[in-house]
């Protein structure tokens, strides 16, 4: 085992039914339920960019002043570098190499800004050291460990995190190109307090457990291998009217991998937004919890929530300057975002 360490619709039917039809509208209401099995097991993930992406401008110097080549042609934080001279951008090795054979000419950049192509040209500069710079950080990938929130037999696919990978610096969504799902333990768990989110601390193991395929600001999406619904048992997905305020069970793990559930309820909506990761705020009342994690820390987004016997959602986000609370997102809207 090789360890790695890890530093976090509204659908309303109003149905008139007749003798004569009972039977044909019991079959469709049935055809429509839709059956999940809960998750709540720590998984690791190996992300890598389509492309790089600019995470910071930063001037340096070139023997007689201040520089940053990137700014000067208009490039911004958040870009993605596709392509330079028409070769595919896959790593921060490819720019540093490119840069290097290239040396002080022209050079053109293909970008991709908020869902747009973009063509610059920039010339690069050399710093004391003689090495050629854009005065860009750029990223092409990231690891972390997050929770599984369900997995669909039907249609043989995960979902987890209930948000998107996102650049930490930047807060934009990473372009996916390829993602590793692997098992990951828990060995530790950091406290969150008051003003200080804490975080599942843990390990990757050797178990590739599968691949991910869509990354979406409600929720990761992918192909699991591993047997995955061996001794569960199926839950009906919630329609978002049926989530009500009051007592709710989460599923997530903090310690091992094996998940356990806690006390939580759901203490007010916030929207029906199915785009929204912030439909309704929940909030942890299991004492063990609170005084093993302080509530909410990185690494439980994801993380299953039950009522009534009814996988309602997953939380997302945990509110920092109040860390026994969160926000959750409807699984009718992760279900209806993968299948769109």
């Amino acid at each position: 085992m090789k360890k790695n360490r890890i530093i976090a619709f509204m659908t309303a039917f109003i149905l008139i039914i007749t003798l004569g039809n009972q039977s044909a509208a019991a079959n469709t209401a049935k055809e429509n339920v839709k059956y999940v099995y809960p998750g709540g097991e720590p998984f690791g993930v190996r992300f890598y960019n389509d492309g790089v992406m600019i995470t910071k401008l930063e001037e340096f110097f070139d023997g007689e002043k201040y520089i940053c080549p990137a700014k000067e042609a208009d490039m911004k934080v958040g870009d993605i570098i596709r392509k330079i001279n028409n070769i595919e951008i896959s790593s921060n090795d490819d720019v540093k190499n490119l840069l290097a054979e290239n040396g002080e000419e022209e050079i053109k950049v293909s970008l991709t800004r908020e869902n747009r192509q973009l063509d610059t040209t920039v010339k690069p500069g050399a710093n004391t050291a003689g090495i050629y710079l854009l005065g860009a950080w750029i990223r092409d990938s990231c690891a972390g460990i997050g929770t599984i929130t369900y997995y669909d037999p039907d249609k043989n696919y995960f979902a987890a995190l209930g948000h998107g990978i996102c650049d930490i610096d930047t807060g934009k969504l990473m372009p996916l190109k390829s993602a590793e799902i692997v098992g990951a333990e828990i060995g530790s768990v950091s406290k969150s307090v008051d003003g200080r989110t804490g975080s599942l601390n843990g390990f990757f193991t050797d178990n590739k457990m599968g691949i991910m395929s869509k990354n979406t600001p409600v929720g990761i999406y992918g192909t699991i291998f591993d047997n995955f619904a061996e001794n569960k048992a199926p839950l009906k997905i919630a329609d978002f009217d049926e989530i009500k305020t009051g007592k709710a069970e989460i599923l997530t793990t903090i310690d091992g991998r094996s998940p356990r559930g806690f006390d939580a309820k759901i203490i007010r909506f916030c929207n029906n937004d199915p785009q929204s990761n912030e439909n309704f705020v929940i909030k942890i009342t299991d004492e063990e919890l609170l005084q093993k994690s302080g509530g909410i820390v990185q690494g439980m987004s994801g993380s299953p929530i039950i009522q009534d016997e009814k996988l309602v959602g997953a939380i997302t986000h945990v509110f920092v300057n109040n860390t026994d609370e969160g926000y959750g997102i409807s699984a009718q809207f992760m279900v209806s975002n993968y299948e769109k």
